[in-house]
């Protein structure tokens, strides 16, 4: 038998290589709110760094509008959170209709706590057909707290 010993606290905190959907170009955006300093784009373009931060407390919704229908089959998120120990919750739910009626894809909850879990990285490999509106709500802290939303990085391929 063979074994190895596997540090646990290394996650991937890049997006892999593939061949992302150009999201400046395909989408338009609607969320409840930004922090000037950490606006979407930060979070969502290639060579950015600084990642995007709601303006207030409070579960956040990033709605992304395709003009035209999109297959989606991957969708790769990183939150990071060094700061305050939390339960975050996001939602990732899909239209085909336009916004009419939704599906959800996932909902994952997540524990950060500054002296171990500071990072989450989720890669989810799906096949969603005629994609019209993509929705992630982010509820950063179950218990109610005044947690504010953040993403570091979102693609979708």
């Amino acid at each position: 038998m063979r074994k190895r010993i596997i540090n646990t606290s290394q996650q991937e905190t890049t997006p892999p290589d593939q061949d992302w959907l150009n999201l400046e170009e395909l989408v338009e955006l609607e969320i409840t709110s930004e922090d000037a300093a950490h606006p979407i784009e930060s979070a969502l373009l290639p060579g950015q760094t600084s990642g995007w931060r709601a303006a207030e407390p409070g579960k956040q919704t990033i709605r992304f509008l395709f003009a035209h229908p999109q297959q989606i089959k991957r969708i790769w998120l990183n939150f990071v959170e060094t700061q305050t120990e939390r339960t975050q919750e996001y939602v990732l739910s899909w239209s085909s209709d336009g916004g009419q009626s939704f599906k959800e894809i996932v909902r994952q909850q997540w524990n950060f706590s500054p002296e171990g879990a500071t990072t989450e990285t989720e890669d989810h490999h799906i096949d969603l057909p005629k994609v019209t509106v993509l929705e992630l709500s982010i509820f950063p802290d179950t218990s109610g707290g005044n947690a504010y939303a953040s993403l570091e990085q979102f693609r979708l391929g």
